[in-house]
């Protein structure tokens, strides 16, 4: 049986990044847990050394669990085209840079397909909860779409004006938070955490 929160816990979320922050404190509210950032708390960002999304998602769940004494929710993510063989991948944020230019990543990405027919990517997200001590929890969600270029909209963050969802028509850039938070692959995740591990 895995392992549950109560109602009313305080939940770190081991995260720095300010959009994933967003979207997690948006799908946590109807949950009544009380939640605090590691930034908020002062914790460290653990280098993400794990050759894929569960092992850096459990990296720093437990990181933040331990050093704050109180259950952790991370979330690793990142954007996979076919055509580069799954890449960006787990270092999407690091073709963004220093200075997280998701432009110049967007760009990358389109210089390196080249003039491949092949258009086909995901997103993918594994979220992990755990514990502080060392119990974890974790989930994994994807969606299926293609490349785009040049990219859409102005809204989401990271590679979502490249990202037009199957069956869709307007990419991540240009999609209502709202409808992105019920259908994306965070959410598709969120779902198996919460009938998981917050049963009401």
């Amino acid at each position: 049986m895995p392992r549950t929160v109560p109602p009313s816990a305080k939940l770190v979320l081991a995260s720095h990044n300010p959009g994933k922050l967003r979207e997690i404190a948006d799908l946590l509210v109807p949950l009544g847990v009380e939640v605090v950032s590691a930034g908020a708390l002062g914790l460290p960002e653990p280098e993400e050394t794990e050759p894929d999304f569960l092992g850096n998602a459990k990296l720093k769940a437990l990181a933040a669990a331990r050093v704050a004494g109180l259950p952790a929710l991370s979330d690793d993510s990142g954007f996979c085209v076919a055509a580069l063989r799954g890449a960006p991948g787990v270092v999407s944020a690091r073709w963004a840079g220093p200075g997280k230019d998701f432009s110049a990543a967007m760009a990358r990405v389109h210089h390196e397909m080249g003039d491949s027919p092949d258009r086909r990517c995901w997103f993918i997200c594994v979220l992990c909860l755990a514990w502080p001590d060392g119990h974890t929890e974790a989930f994994e969600g994807r969606v299926d779409g293609i490349a785009v270029w040049p990219p859409r909209g102005g809204r989401g963050f990271g590679y979502d004006p490249m990202f037009l969802p199957d069956g869709g028509t307007l990419t991540y850039g240009e999609t209502d938070p709202a409808e992105k938070h019920a259908t994306s692959h965070r959410a598709r995740a969120f779902v198996q955490l919460v009938e998981a591990c917050f049963p009401r």
